[in-house]
């Protein structure tokens, strides 16, 4: 078992020479307030003054120190450290090279390290300073001095010193696998203890808390440490050492460490017969060798476990960010290679990493096909926008001067044309949503390893891609659009599906043939509306005369067509030179005449032209006639737009794969290497990321370290253990 505690040093330096904490190892750690006397043990341990010394605050940074046993005959050691000759000695692990044989030396070198990272007016520094001494004199242990506690800050501490060491103290003392030391001077109340409050904190157990009683020989008069040194006050599991430290008077007087072990041996026979066994720095170093023997013993299994679970995570993560670059040109066709592929299994739904949080890739196009287009087009009302009004004006339109005895084709033609047109804005709104999405895959592979090594090959990639996509993005808006300029070219009505117009066509027919007393119904009703559209002739030769027009089925309100004149041309076949036809109109006035034209008499005057295109007013009710025509061409057009609405549904998603999706996957390689395969950008491209480099070798040393740690815990054999 003793060679448990060289093992934990071995392993301390080794994690202190990568400066990383990431495996907690087997430590005492020393904690107290300020002035508690706590370097003072730490002197009488070694048996050497070579700490600095003083008023205030003095230690301020953290300071390992690994004592180990070297017998006077050991040769093995010393040629290890250099051929060393002296008896006792220190190094430090910042300065490897010197080796310090006089520990006045060792003094001033922990003073210059503390000035350099923590000032020279009392401020603290969280980085440890790493000391190792050899000597014939000690018991092999590790050891971690903490600035002591304070509550004022003093010089140029900060206002929250305090906390700041506070902070400090547990988390060193937080570690599972250390040995609280918890210092408190005997001429203080125990119960006040701020070490023994912390250890309590962290260790509330008292598994891994030994408590050292100083200043024995400065109590009051008449007062002892029994009851404290019994645990009768505060309870220590692991116990409690009583130590008598040399005075600042014996320090400045070069008492030497062995004449005051002397006498702290008298004091305690003297004093504290029954504890003098007990107490003493010679049994404390003998109870902390033994306590962390078997801390480490205890802790050496789980220790080994962490250690090859890091060596193995950390040589993962040295393995993702790969080798140094030696072939350029070969890793760039690589890195391309590996990039296409990646985007076009994205695509396909076969990359290795499939998201679980979102839709992405190929199933975000088809989600987009078949969801978000497919439910857009079916929102599309076939009759949007579309009154009845604006039905029969088309039809009115369409039929020209004459009146119509059937629907105009022309009419159904116009109106389904401008609903048509409306298909188109879905169908560019969904190659917007694609082109998105095949952006977003850029940004989804791009989180390789190789990409985030490599910035500037990464924006490079993402600029092919993106032209590469903006280029194609007007070719397949244009196939879009000629899909729906496809179907305006031609309205198809012998198209299979339309079964509208077909029964329509049966049942007009089928309404004229239902037999001759029909027939002869509607030959009378023709003749009865020719009979009495006859009647309603004019009058001539009134002055003021009007004449009441009615358009198959209009009303006088229907049509206001103004003040016209309709004048008799000569040779007409009535022989009515002096005629004119005047709509009486309440309210109209007559236009201005020309300038140098005649004056003519109100029954010589001319046609006169209309103001305003004729509208139909909003509120007027419709005929039964007109609302069957309506009713004709509503159903028309519903009919051939679902038709041409099932089309562009289907061909759209096609042109889109085709003309976009389609042609980035087979061009995409081809594209990259033509763009970023050229001699002269390799170098350039190639140019690792300086936060990569730094996050491989840290990595690099660190598996290294862990390498070497499980190297030195396999050699320990299972039977030393006990």
């Amino acid at each position: 078992m003793e060679s448990l505690i060289p093992v934990i040093n071995k392993l301390q330096e080794v994690f202190n020479a990568v400066g990383s904490d990431v495996i907690q190892l087997p430590q005492i750690v020393v904690i107290g307030t300020q002035s508690s006397g706590k370097s003072s043990v730490l002197e009488n341990l070694v048996g050497k003054d070579f700490l600095p010394r003083g008023a205030g605050v003095v230690t301020r940074r953290p300071l390992v120190l690994q004592l180990i046993y070297t017998a006077k005959d050991d040769r093995e050691i010393r040629q290890q450290e250099c051929g060393v000759e002296a008896e006792e000695w220190g190094r430090f692990l910042h300065n490897k090279i010197k080796v310090f044989t006089d520990f006045d030396e060792i003094r001033e070198e922990i003073e210059r390290e503390t000035e350099r990272m923590s000032g020279v007016n009392k401020g603290i520094c969280p980085e440890p300073i790493s000391l190792k001494i050899f000597s014939p004199r000690v018991l092999t242990l590790t050891l971690v001095d903490l600035p002591g506690i304070t509550k004022v800050p003093v010089g140029d501490q900060p206002e929250d010193i305090e906390f700041q060491i506070r902070d400090l103290c547990l988390k060193y003392i937080g570690n599972p696998n250390s040995i609280i030391l918890a210092v408190t001077a005997a001429n203080t109340d125990l119960a006040t203890s701020e070490a023994l409050k912390l250890a309590r904190e962290v260790d509330p157990d008292g598994h891994r808390t030994l408590a050292v009683v100083t200043k024995l020989d400065l109590m009051d008069h008449g007062t002892d440490a029994v009851d404290a040194l019994c645990g009768r006050i505060i309870p220590v599991k692991l116990g409690i050492v009583g130590v008598v430290n040399r005075s600042q008077a014996d320090i400045n007087h070069k008492k030497g460490i062995q004449d005051a072990l002397r006498d702290e041996a008298s004091f305690l026979q003297k004093r504290y017969p029954s504890l003098a066994s007990r107490s003493g720095t010679p049994y404390l170093a003998r109870t902390l060798n033994r306590l962390l023997m078997h801390h480490i013993r205890d802790c050496l299994p789980e220790l080994k476990t962490r250690v090859n679970v890091m060596a193995a995570q950390f040589q993962q993560l040295l393995n993702s960010f790969g080798d140094e670059v030696a072939d350029k040109p070969q890793l760039l066709l690589q890195i391309i290679t590996k990039f296409a592929a990646a985007y076009c299994n994205t695509i396909e739904g076969t990359a290795k990493n499939i998201e679980t949080t979102e839709l992405c890739g190929g199933a975000r196009i088809c989600y987009i096909f078949h969801e978000a287009f497919g439910r857009t087009l079916k929102l599309v009302d076939p009759l949007g926008g579309l009154t009845e009004l604006d039905i029969l004006t088309a039809i009115r339109n369409a039929t020209g001067p004459r009146p119509a005895l059937f629907v105009p084709e022309v009419s159904f033609e116009l109106l389904v044309k401008r609903q048509i047109r409306r298909l188109e804005e879905p169908g560019l709104r969904c190659i917007e949503l694609v082109h998105e999405e095949l952006q977003r895959i850029i940004q989804h592979c791009g989180t390789q390893q190789e990409m985030l090594r490599f910035p500037k090959l990464h924006e490079r990639i993402v600029d092919v891609i993106t032209s590469l996509l903006r280029r194609r993005l007007p070719v397949t808006n244009q196939m879009v659009e000629n899909l729906v300029a496809i179907e305006l070219a031609y309205i198809n009505t012998k198209h299979p599906d339309f079964e509208e117009a077909k029964l329509i066509y049966r049942g007009l027919t089928d309404e004229l043939c239902d037999g001759p007393d029909h027939r002869k119904t509607a030959i009378q009703n023709a003749a009865a509306a020719a009979a009495a559209a006859t009647n309603k002739q004019v009058k001539i030769g009134s002055t003021h005369s009007s004449a009441l027009s009615s358009g198959d089925g209009l009303s006088d309100s229907a049509w206001n067509l103004g003040n016209w004149s309709r004048i008799g041309a000569k040779g007409d076949a009535a022989n009515e030179s002096n005629t004119h036809l005047v709509a009486a109109q309440p309210g109209m006035s007559q236009p201005p005449s020309a300038p140098g034209s005649v004056t003519q008499s109100p029954s010589r005057r001319g046609i006169n032209l209309l103001d305003e295109v004729p509208t139909v007013p909003s509120g007027r009710r419709l005929t039964p006639h007109e609302q069957r025509e309506c009713v004709i061409i509503e159903k028309l057009i519903r009919s051939y737009f679902l038709i041409v609405r099932k089309n562009i549904q289907d061909s759209v998603p096609k042109a889109i794969m085709h003309f976009l999706v389609n042609y980035v996957k087979d061009n995409l390689q081809s594209e990259l290497v033509s763009h970023l395969y050229k001699q002269e950008e390799i170098d350039k491209l190639l140019d690792e990321s300086e936060q990569i480099a730094a996050r491989r070798r840290e990595a690099s040393e660190m598996l290294m370290a862990l390498q070497k740690a499980s190297l030195i815990i396999s050699e320990i054999r299972e039977t030393h253990l006990w």
